[in-house]
């Protein structure tokens, strides 16, 4: 089982990621078995056979390019939005993020997917995610490291709303 960093501590992954393959169609929800499965909005979206007969727990995730608007219902009917990194320095992600806690006040797992290093990780938390998929190969430990590798933020965020002047200097 694969491990993710969630809520600043390493746990087992029990979400099966579900990425399409271009040009074949979209598997039927057999294709989970029972497990818990986070599947692009998209075909989320576009396919009732999977919104009914999933037999475990349905997260969805949006690309970089798919805006949180897309959805016309509650993100809070989801227990985990996945946020897609196609590359290390596509940084629309983060905004998605930003928007889902901020606009839309999700307030489930929010984890980013792909591309993910430990570099981004602390920015990455900071507006809002508190699930992270480390890219394959890259050591989960030293990602975890690098959460808590900054103790203070100049600008405000989803997690600390008010900037540093406004907070005085500690």
């Amino acid at each position: 089982m694969p491990h993710i960093i969630k809520d600043g501590e390493i746990i087992d992954d029990g979400w099966l990621l579900m990425r399409l393959k271009e040009g074949l169609p979209a598997p039927a929800p057999d294709a989970a078995e029972q497990a818990d499965v986070i599947i692009p909005l998209s075909l989320w979206r576009d396919s009732a056979e999977w919104r009914e007969r999933t037999a475990g727990r349905t997260g969805v995730w949006l690309g970089a390019d798919e805006a949180p608007d897309l959805f016309p219902g509650d993100w809070n009917d989801f227990p985990l939005v996945a946020v897609d990194f196609p590359a290390f320095t596509d940084g629309r992600g983060y905004s998605i993020g930003r928007l889902l806690r901020e606009r839309y006040n999700y307030a489930g797992e929010l984890r980013a997917i792909g591309d993910v290093w430990k570099d981004q990780l602390a920015f990455l938390w900071q507006v809002g995610f508190n699930a992270f998929e480390i890219k394959h190969g890259k050591p989960v430990e030293d990602a975890l490291a690098a959460l808590k590798s900054f103790t203070g933020h100049y600008q405000s965020t989803w997690r600390q709303p008010e900037p540093l002047f406004r907070r005085g200097i500690k």
